[in-house]
C-alpha cells in the first residue's frame, strides 16, 4: 500500500496530512498525541488528490468558510467502539458543542470515561470535529493538539466559553 503525505502550514501551526488510495488515514497537529501513530518508517511521496481535497478543505476552514468534511473519505481504522464516536463526533454542527456524557448517552454506553478514550485517539484533527467535545460541566478537557488548539477553534466557530470552561 503506497501512502501520501503533506505538511499543511495552519493559523495553528503545521500540520501532517496523511491518505492512502482510498482515503485520509489522519491528519495531526505534529508532535500531537498519537502523532501518525504506526506510520512513523512508511516511506511517502508527497501528494495525491485526496490530500489536495483536505487542503483545500482546510483552507476553507481556517478562512472562515463553513466547509462539509463529510464527501472527504476518510480510511478510518480503529475498534468498532472508537469508529462509532468518531462518526457521531462527525454529526456535531459547526459551532457547537456536546459533552462526553451525552456522547456516551446516545451511543447507549455508560462510560463516559471510554467516550473520552475513543475521542483523544481521533486521528482526523478538525476534519472529525473532536474539538467540540466538552467535560460534564461544560468545562474545556484535554486535546491531543494542544489545549491552546482547542480553544482556538472553539473560539474560531464563535462558541463563547465561559471562565469556567477556561478555567483550566
Amino acid at each position: 500500500m503506497t501512502f501520501y503525505k503533506q505538511i499543511y502550514t495552519s493559523p495553528l501551526g503545521e500540520m501532517s496530512l496523511v491518505a492512502d488510495e482510498t482515503g485520509l488515514i489522519g491528519a495531526w497537529f505534529l508532535k500531537q498525541k498519537y502523532f501518525e501513530r504506526g506510520l512513523e518508517k512508511a516511506a511517502m511521496p508527497v501528494e495525491n488528490d485526496i490530500l489536495k481535497r483536505t487542503r483545500l478543505l482546510l483552507d476553507d476552514y481556517f478562512s472562515g468558510k463553513y466547509p462539509d468534511f463529510s464527501g472527504l473519505p476518510l480510511a478510518v481504522v480503529g475498534t468498532d467502539f472508537q469508529q462509532r464516536v468518531w462518526a457521531y463526533l462527525q454529526t456535531i454542527p459547526y459551532g457547537e458543542t456536546v459533552t462526553y456524557g451525552q456522547i456516551a448517552k446516545k451511543l447507549g454506553n455508560r462510560s463516559a470515561q471510554a467516550v473520552g478514550s475513543a475521542v483523544g485517539r481521533n486521528p482526523f484533527s478538525i476534519i472529525v470535529p473532536c474539538h467540540r467535545v466538552l467535560g460534564s460541566q461544560g468545562q474545556l478537557t484535554c486535546y491531543a493538539g494542544g489545549l491552546d488548539k482547542k480553544i482556538w477553534l472553539l473560539e474560531h466557530e464563535g462558541v463563547e466559553l465561559s471562565e469556567k470552561a477556561l478555567d483550566k
